[in-house]
């Protein structure tokens, strides 16, 4: 592609080819949910790190109620949509990267397999939280 010598460059650049052919893959989306989730998962160590300063004040006598306040919190609808979240976000994350292990093996690039792969992380990531709630509302150890 040839320019006049007084046009601007910019005029006749071609578009990024992604832009012209892009379409979903669940790959895509993987990759995307395995970098949102361990962001998520930062949130979750903070939390956890509260639970454990809540600990502490209580247990020194600093603050006495900071764990009730604190499991006030974690128990509300809230706190509990936060929690199921995270739980999700973990497993999502696990299963994420057992495909990057199985790929770091040189296993799964053909694009059925890794479309594959990608769909059962996600329905596995899923399938592990409802469960893992599931438990956690039958043995009465969260109450709605």
């Amino acid at each position: 592609m040839t320019q006049p010598p007084n046009a601007p460059k910019a005029v006749y650049r071609p578009l990024s080819p992604h832009l012209q052919v892009w379409r979903f893959h669940i790959t895509m989306l993987t990759s995307i949910l395995h970098r949102a989730t361990g962001l998520a998962l930062v949130v979750g160590a903070v939390l956890v790190a509260a639970w454990l300063v809540a600990i502490g004040l209580t247990a020194s006598g600093c603050f006495p109620q900071a764990y009730t306040v604190f499991l006030s919190f974690a128990a509300s609808p809230f706190g509990l949509f936060i929690w199921f979240g995270l739980s999700l976000a973990g497993f999502i994350h696990l299963t994420g990267g057992i495909r990057h292990l199985i790929w770091d093996m040189g296993l799964g690039f053909e694009l059925k397999s890794a479309n594959a792969l990608s769909w059962w992380g996600l329905i596995l990531g899923i399938a592990l939280t409802v469960g893992f709630w599931a438990v956690l509302l039958a043995t009465g150890k969260v109450v709605l």
